[in-house]
């Protein structure tokens, strides 16, 4: 069981995205888990040292709230596909979190997490299902069905837990702090 931490766009962006990859009946993307920007991934958030999440809710009662805009679609490599996330904070409140959490340097490597760190959010991906030729075909329909991409406030953050191997729900949302 391994959990994440996230931003969550709001209820009408999250459902119009949601709708899009869902549009892709290979993408499994949906089924494993909500539209979201990842702010701090699994590493060194196990169900056997809750400590994780106390140092969480601290960094949120410190870090006020913020604003995030989703924008144009790209690529890593030619597997998956993202809109990109444009925000100063987030990268500062990301660093803070792996900075609180203390994961190893092999598991930030591996997560891609303090300097190579991108947030965005991810439409699709030839790991859940999707091939290259459906990934463009995503591609080329984003700007149509998402723009105007949304920017939204970020006021608290989601913590994800693993509920089956491959399937994340929401465990707790923290608020940031306010003002």
């Amino acid at each position: 069981m391994q959990f994440f931490v996230g931003i969550v766009p709001p209820e009408d962006s999250l459902k119009r995205i949601a709708a899009f990859q869902r549009q892709w009946a290979h993408n499994l993307l949906p089924d494993v888990v909500e539209p979201h920007i990842t702010v701090k991934s699994q590493g060194g958030l196990t169900p056997d040292n809750n400590n994780w999440l106390n140092e969480v809710k601290a960094v949120c009662k410190n870090f006020p709230s913020f604003r995030v805009a989703l924008h144009n679609p790209a690529w890593f490599g030619e597997d998956v596909l993202f809109l990109n996330v444009d925000s100063p904070q987030i990268k500062d409140l990301h660093r803070k979190m792996v900075k609180a959490i203390g994961p190893s340097d092999q598991l930030i490597k591996h997560y891609y997490e303090m300097d190579l760190y991108h947030a965005h959010l991810t439409l699709g991906q030839t790991r859940w299902g999707m091939n290259r030729e459906q990934l463009e075909d995503m591609y080329q329909r984003t700007e149509e069905a998402l723009a105007p991409y949304p920017a939204f406030e970020v006021d608290f953050l989601r913590v994800y837990q693993e509920v089956e191997p491959d399937r994340y729900r929401t465990y707790l949302d923290i608020p940031l702090k306010k003002g």
